[in-house]
């Protein structure tokens, strides 16, 4: 889909999707319409940001692909492969990082164990989270909680969660206990 400006005041010739020529004054903005893959991409990426935001949403819930697939009218391996390709990782993926930035900011606040931000964040195994947590942050929960309070005092929450963003694949180094 693309859009033409034709310079103000001259005539210009243009074509139709058919490939019919057309003449308007020069100026005039003609909008081309999408092609039907153009239309189909576009109500793909409209699906796959509604699937984006029921994670955001419900990430707490008991989500799997299968159910976001099913939400969206899609197949879970079409859903798998286009959220990949719009968003660089798996819908999975995407759900364990919002689950880990919850977790990470319930344990800066404090007040709760962390078995407590395990389950209130939607994971059912402390050991499933404890293994994500360090894989996408760098350091076991129970050590952020210890650590991650004292760096962020006296910064606003809306830095702190920049800030303190996990990192994905894996890419975090791994903290030693001193």
């Amino acid at each position: 889909m693309t859009l033409k400006h034709v310079p103000h005041g001259t005539a210009a010739l243009t074509y139709d999707a058919g490939g019919l020529a057309s003449s308007a004054p020069r100026g005039t903005m003609h909008a081309v319409t999408p092609t039907p893959a153009e239309a189909q991409q576009l109500r793909d990426l409209a699906r796959l940001r509604k699937v984006r935001d029921r994670i955001d949403r419900e990430y707490a819930q008991p989500l799997d692909v299968e159910a976001l697939a099913r939400g969206a009218n899609m197949s879970a391996g079409h859903l798998s492969r286009e959220f990949k390709l719009a968003y660089c990782e798996s819908p999975y993926s995407y759900l364990m990082t919002r689950r880990i930035e919850r977790a990470m900011a319930l344990l800066r606040r404090g007040g709760f164990s962390v078995t407590e931000v395990c389950f209130a964040v939607g994971f059912s195994s402390l050991g499933t989270f404890s293994t994500r947590f360090t894989e996408l942050v760098g350091m076991p929960p129970s050590m952020y909680r210890d650590q991650a309070a004292l760096s962020t005092v006296g910064m606003p929450a809306c830095v702190a969660k920049q800030v303190t963003r996990p990192v994905r694949n894996r890419e975090a180094p791994v903290a030693t206990q001193s």
